[in-house]
């Protein structure tokens, strides 16, 4: 059962579930708090109170706003976890949001205790002719570039397939049916492109001011990048010494927890037992 918190420029939904300390998770571009649905059960069987957000634009939030960026969805996140007053909380972003979570952290840190972030897009991205040498890359950028570029919800769904490379969800045609149909609702599209056309240069810059504990997973095969553990890599060398580390999820694609929610929750749990539990 979704429930609101109104912010300038509209209304974001969450669910909200389990009692401990505070989890919140968000979701990518095209996308809804559904894509948690096999991780928040098992925070909650952990002993985390967990609250799954909609982005703007997205699921049951307001689908129409004015600007989409990573520090417009921080703003939102920090709103929810006033909201349900129970904050310091951890912040997990899944690809746009992993840059909102960077952003949060720098901004609020009162409020952001750790950041958990999944195959994130959180700093400028480098492009180099010879990555079209990769043929999963090259596939996986013309289908993105294709679907934020002319509002292709085929193309969005030939991606999500290619973003999961073997092994797909049980209820995997439920799953891009539903995005499909929430795509078709009116202003949504029109988000999913502004979120994807926003750069994360605001992300980016603020690498070197989060304080706080963070984990980066990346999928070992996610197309998104010719190489994803060197862009982990790169993201927590971009951050003070000593706060970032990097698990990656091996077979995984862009959506390692829901493709591999058991192998990608492993890792979480124990930096949560690590930085929130000791």
């Amino acid at each position: 059962m979704a429930e609101f918190v109104s912010v300038p420029g509209g209304t974001i939904a969450y669910e909200v579930a389990g009692e401990g300390p505070l989890v919140v998770l968000a979701h990518g571009m095209g996308d809804s708090r559904a894509a948690y649905r096999f991780v928040l059960p098992r925070l909650v069987a952990a002993g985390y109170r967990v609250a799954a957000v909609d982005l703007r634009g997205c699921g049951e939030s307001s689908a129409r706003w004015p600007s989409y960026s990573r520090t417009d969805i921080a703003g939102d996140l920090l709103a929810v976890i006033r909201h349900l007053d129970s904050g310091p909380a951890v912040l997990v972003g899944h690809s746009v949001s992993g840059g909102a979570a960077t952003v949060a952290a720098a901004q609020d840190p009162g409020l952001v205790r750790a950041v958990i972030e999944l195959g994130p897009f959180t700093r400028a991205q480098s492009f180099k002719l010879g990555d079209l040498g990769s043929k999963s890359y090259r596939k996986g950028a013309f289908r993105l570039l294709g679907a934020t570029l002319f509002g292709s919800v085929g193309l969005w769904s030939r991606y999500l397939d290619h973003a999961y490379p073997g092994r797909k969800p049980a209820d995997w045609t439920d799953r891009l049916a539903r995005v499909e149909a929430m795509l078709g609702e009116p202003g949504r599209m029109r988000a999913m492109r502004k979120m994807g056309q926003s750069a994360p240069t605001d992300a980016g810059a603020q690498l070197g001011n989060v304080r706080c504990p963070a984990l980066i997973v990346q999928g070992s095969l996610d197309p998104d990048w010719v190489d994803p553990r060197a862009e982990g890599e790169a993201i927590v060398a971009a951050m003070p010494a000593g706060v970032g580390e990097l698990a990656v999820v091996e077979g995984a694609g862009h959506y390692p927890h829901d493709q591999y929610p058991d192998e990608t929750v492993s890792p979480l749990l124990a930096f949560l037992e690590a930085h929130v539990r000791a």
